[in-house]
């Protein structure tokens, strides 16, 4: 089943700059190998493949690096982004001219890949806290130049997307807060200045003591800084006495520990692994003339 937010909303106008960019850094003046070893007149079929379980993202993208390279190649997926694979399952079906298609295997098959690793560490996540009311989110940390195309791999994976840069939410963390002169201050100046602007404020805190703190000030949403899961489980008790405050945990959560964050109550889990140490999906092309 394709996940929500998955699909439609998929960034072509940056994707088409990245898979030309990459194209020109792979290619350069000319492919070699394929120009002096594949007649022009050769056509071929290819057959793209998971190779492992996961979560497949970036179709579009890989279509964009075939099409880009030779209007003729035809790319035909088999299925939609946000598509669970096994082992041998058929991703894509490729034909046309075999030069084009040699040419611009490895981009595509680069864009595939890192997507749909990115989707499928993100469905990890979800799976280990479903059952409670944490939502897995990205970070920042995203490779530069792809943060859209990296993101959209995370709401492929059922996870969703924190701020998508710096000017869309108000995240005030712990150099803020100390060129600022707290936390109470820090809140007063973003108050103070904001103005046409309507952004969420989010707060860093890194004891409950400064989490106390943030309570009494006017904030939508505190983010407990590298807290235990227990520590959590006492800040949400402290929160919901509070009012209305939302609650993310992030900084040393993994696979192995998400949960108990997740039983400890908090609304939200950003996870900057998601985007920064996604290992991509092992993809492969298979090419026959035809």
């Amino acid at each position: 089943m394709t996940r929500k937010g998955c699909g439609p909303d998929f960034p072509i106008e940056e994707a088409l700059e990245l898979v030309r960019a990459a194209l020109r850094e792979d290619v350069g003046p000319g492919d070699w190998t394929t120009l002096w070893t594949v007649p022009p007149e050769v056509r071929a079929q290819g057959r793209i493949s998971a190779e492992e379980e996961g979560v497949v993202c970036g179709l579009k993208a890989a279509e964009l690096a075939f099409s880009e390279v030779d209007p003729q190649i035809a790319f035909r997926p088999e299925l939609r982004d946000g598509d669970r694979v096994r082992p041998g399952d058929a991703i894509a079906e490729v034909e046309g001219p075999a030069r084009g298609m040699l040419t611009a295997e490895r981009t595509a098959l680069n864009f595939l890949q890192r997507l749909s690793g990115i989707a499928t560490l993100t469905a990890r996540y979800v799976e280990a806290v479903r059952g409670t009311r944490a939502k897995i989110l990205d970070t920042r940390k995203t490779t530069p130049g792809w943060r859209l195309l990296e993101k959209y791999a995370v709401r492929c994976g059922g996870g969703e997307n924190h701020r998508m840069g710096l000017y869309d939410m108000v995240l005030i963390k712990d150099n803020h807060i100390a060129l600022a002169g707290g936390i109470a201050e820090a809140v007063r100046m973003v108050r103070e200045n904001m103005r046409a602007e309507r952004l969420k404020v989010e707060v860093e805190v890194r004891t409950l003591k400064e989490l106390e703190e943030a309570l009494t000030s006017d904030v939508e949403r505190v983010l407990l800084d590298n807290m235990s899961s227990e520590e959590a489980k006492e800040a949400v008790r402290l929160v919901s006495s509070c009012g209305e405050v939302e609650v993310e945990a992030s900084g040393g959560i993994s696979l192995k520990n998400v949960r108990a964050y997740a039983e400890a109550g908090v609304d939200y889990i950003s996870v900057g692994a998601l985007t920064h140490s996604a290992e991509a999906l092992d993809i492969s092309m298979d090419i026959y003339p035809l």
